[in-house]
């Protein structure tokens, strides 16, 4: 007598990573709504340490660090933390981040250290993980938290590597201090290593990504 129940189809059920929502999530957080060029969060360290290309690299491998850790133990947590302290228990945590990469980085780059300064330290109060942690990490499980914290983590570095390229180059004729060879007849632009060239680098760089991405859906005409 043959079987009332039938096989499961296989071709049917959820295929990737997190059972799709992985690779989703990653292309979120890095394109589709970049937390830097989209939601503009963030911006104290993209005008700050944008002025050379080397320290871009450097912050934003910090922030994709504590961004990538929090939302991992925010996540591991979750349903652990009385919802009450929860936004105390994750300052606890991105700070714990913060500090780790900090002395890190006056271990064994003190250079680097000195140059950006409190900006590392900032990071705490950096409302794209902050944000993270509260509206993806507290909700979702750990791997796909882990996805989330490195697709933001990446759109904000990428967009800050971009501007730190552009102002070095353009301000100094260098990158990663060495010179290019075009500056034989360009003569650099001292305003793009000042304040004021980060808001006109920042502003162009978003300007460019929106036209790239185009409109939203309901934006539409």
């Amino acid at each position: 007598m043959a079987s009332d129940q039938q096989p499961a189809c296989v071709s049917c059920e959820p295929k990737g990573l997190c059972g799709g929502k992985g690779l989703l999530t990653l292309k979120e957080g890095a394109w589709a709504n970049n937390p830097l060029s989209i939601q503009v969060l963030g911006i104290c360290s993209a005008l700050a340490v944008t002025n050379r290309l080397e320290n871009s690299l450097v912050m934003g491998a910090a922030l994709i660090f504590v961004c990538v850790g929090s939302n991992l133990l925010v996540s591991l947590l979750r349903k652990h933390t009385p919802h009450r302290i929860r936004m105390i228990a994750e300052v606890a945590i991105i700070a714990t981040f913060v500090i780790l990469f900090d002395q890190f980085l006056k271990a064994f780059y003190w250079d680097m250290s000195k140059q950006l300064g409190p900006y590392v330290g900032l990071i705490i109060t950096n409302c794209i993980i902050m944000g993270r942690a509260e509206a993806f990490a507290l909700q979702n499980p750990p791997i796909l938290s882990i996805v989330d914290g490195v697709a933001n983590g990446l759109g904000y570095a990428a967009i800050l590597a971009i501007i730190g390229f552009f102002r070095e180059l353009l301000g100094t004729g260098e990158v990663m201090g060495h010179p290019v060879p075009f500056t034989d007849w360009y003569t650099p632009n001292q305003l793009m290593i000042l304040a004021p060239g980060a808001f006109f680098a920042l502003g162009i760089v978003i300007g460019i990504f929106n036209a790239f991405k185009g409109p939203e859906p309901e934006e539409k005409k």
